[in-house]
């Protein structure tokens, strides 16, 4: 089994972060299964929706070379998951978005849920994905940790006082969404969800914390394994209809092109 994640952060400005995902990833993934992690360049650096959104472009574009490429599944290694729906009605193998896959999943382990994120300007974006996936009513509060990507690089190179400070710092964020009335508590973003990812039973309180990225990548297995035994897939109906080989195609070409086919002023 192959499988292709998508980060969001550029491979050389982020490369010990990008390293120590690809070693937890297939050190955890099942026997027989490889995960390709490729990153994005320039990165998601301005947070926002524009931002968001061209990264997301160009994350599309890469699930449909993977799926060309014989990959089983594409993971959305983003949790603000921007493009899965598009993702998912333009390919034909599984597609697992970070984001949606752990709030499932933490909804199974309590009822009222609480996210660390990034920073406090994905706090709008992670309560709408909560509303898109059914799951609005059940979080508490998002909490924002105030930190760049470039953060995390000190902990992930192996320096433990880095990793101890971040440890405490995600703990201090988490500790009010507890107290607010959470029983789980969300790294909101692949980079706290590794930074935890060698603490095991790690609890804020009564709280557990869902490792988002083994989450997203044992969903992804799942499901290209339910596949394998039952062709079961998304709903070809409104919500996700495939794609055509033009759609496909022009899509591509737009992305090929780049700025080339818009519209530019005369003034």
């Amino acid at each position: 089994m192959k499988i292709f994640w998508q980060s969001f952060v550029d491979a050389s400005i982020n490369a010990p972060y990008l390293r120590k995902l690809a070693a937890y990833l297939n050190g955890i993934a099942a026997p027989g299964t490889s995960v390709h992690v490729e990153g994005l360049s320039p990165p998601d650096r301005d947070f926002g929706r524009l931002a968001e959104f061209r990264c997301s472009i160009v994350a599309i574009d890469n699930g449909l070379a993977a799926e060309d490429e014989g990959f089983d599944a594409y993971v959305m290694g983003h949790f603000q998951d921007p493009g899965l729906y598009e993702l998912r009605s333009a390919l034909r193998i599984p597609v697992v978005g970070t984001g949606e896959a752990t709030l499932l999943a933490a909804s199974q382990l309590g009822r009222r849920l609480g996210l660390v994120t990034l920073d406090p300007a994905f706090e709008v974006w992670h309560l709408e994905q909560a509303e898109r996936y059914g799951l609005g009513a059940r979080v508490v509060k998002v909490a924002g940790l105030g930190c760049l990507p470039s953060d995390f690089a000190a902990a992930f190179d192996g320096d433990p006082a880095a990793k101890t400070r971040m440890l405490n710092d995600f703990t201090a964020c988490a500790q009010p969404l507890v107290a607010a009335g959470a029983d789980v508590i969300i790294p909101a973003g692949v980079l706290p969800g590794l930074l935890i990812c060698e603490e095991h039973g790690f609890k804020v309180g009564h709280a557990p914390i869902v490792n988002c990225a083994a989450v997203a990548l044992k969903s992804a297995e799942m499901w290209v394994q339910l596949h394998k035994l039952n062709g079961v897939e998304p709903s070809r109906g409104p919500s996700f209809a495939l794609a055509n080989d033009r759609a496909r195609q022009d899509f591509r070409s737009l992305v090929a092109k780049g700025s080339q086919s818009l519209y530019k002023s005369k003034a």
